[in-house]
């Protein structure tokens, strides 16, 4: 029984990396036609970038790219959307029996995706590239980003330790994924919930080749934010409890008031009758919240329809594998799904 060698692409985000983008091509051109010389990816297999609407020459990078001979496509969106809506219309757009998505700053191990087709190989559908260390980063950012993790686990949302978004996924994870229309996308605790058989494959993690980060405290903060509030509604929990105790604090003001005027005669005269009523208002508020925001929660992650993205133009690779998404296509639509060999 013969192995099937699979169409490899990889999708690369961009947003303003004109620096670094030329290097980036060099060395997944080299990547890519070493892996069809030694038989562990099928000729065409190339690499899509998605200009995340640039505003620099990425997108013309992209095009000189993909006019001379490089493995290179690309998908540029209509506007800036943001990474994981980036990622997403490549991996919803590129054709290829695995998938990696890598970033475009090479600070993810190249290297490592001989591993993960190896894994696929091996039967994994999913297999996550995940930090063996982070001396790249800055101390404030390794303690960050630890207590982050384990404050997603503790609001019971299922995540890889260490994994951002290098990761290799078969055709069969991919369809499934395009199954889910959220909007609010966290693709790191999104995928893992699709449920296929997965493997880790850790690498270490290199600095910035060149350019600046293009997540800001800023949007790192707006990110942490998504991934709790769109797989957790534990937050509203914690509202609902912080409601309850503050009516038991309320409660016990109220039994301490009284029992300093009944037997110590040592009350401020109106101080009771002020502070009390405050602490029970303000706590029945906290509870009513918490309890209706409940409902609201799940309304809000069901009901939400808005289009993830637009793609204004694609760039075929050379041996032209096409796209699934068209220009002006949203992450939304139904698309017809390519025969694998």
């Amino acid at each position: 029984m013969t192995r099937h060698v699979p169409l490899l692409a990889i999708v690369v985000p961009c947003f303003n990396e004109a620096e670094v983008l030329p290097e980036t091509a060099r060395r997944l051109q080299q990547l890519i036609e070493r892996l069809i010389r030694n038989g562990k990816a099928a000729p065409g297999s190339y690499a899509c970038f998605v200009d995340d609407g640039s505003t620099d020459r990425t997108w013309a990078i992209i095009r000189n790219l993909q006019a001379g001979a490089g493995p290179f496509g690309g998908v540029r969106l209509s506007c800036n959307r943001g990474h994981q809506a980036a990622l997403m219309a490549g991996l919803l757009s590129v054709r290829g029996d695995a998938v990696v998505s890598i970033d475009a700053d090479l600070q993810d191990d190249l290297e490592a995706i001989p591993a993960m087709l190896q894994a696929r190989d091996d039967g994994a559908d999913i297999v996550f590239g995940v930090r063996s260390a982070r001396a790249s980063d800055t101390a404030a950012k390794r303690i960050s980003a630890r207590l982050y993790y384990r404050l997603l686990r503790a609001l019971k949302v299922e995540i890889v330790f260490d994994h951002a978004d290098f990761r290799l996924m078969t055709r069969r994870a991919i369809e499934a994924l395009r199954g889910y229309d959220e909007v609010n996308l966290f693709l790191r605790a999104l995928i893992p919930k699709l449920g296929f058989k997965t493997q880790v494959v850790t690498y270490e993690r290199a600095g910035r080749f060149a350019g600046t980060s293009k997540y800001p405290l800023g949007k790192m903060l707006a990110l942490a934010f998504e991934g709790i509030t769109s797989f957790s509604t534990r937050p509203l929990r914690v509202i609902t409890v912080l409601g309850c105790l503050m009516s038991m604090f309320a409660l016990g003001l109220t039994a301490w008031a009284t029992l300093a005027w009944l037997v110590f005669a040592a009350t401020v005269p109106g101080w009771a009758s002020t502070v009390i009523p405050v602490y029970l208002v303000c706590s029945v508020q906290l509870l009513s919240m918490g309890v209706i925001g409940e409902y609201i929660g799940k309304i809000y992650l069901e009901t939400k329809r808005r289009p993830r993205f637009h793609v204004s133009e694609t760039l075929a690779p050379p041996e032209d594998c096409g796209f699934l998404l068209e220009p002006d296509g949203d992450g939304l639509q139904d698309v017809a799904l390519p025969a694998l060999a």
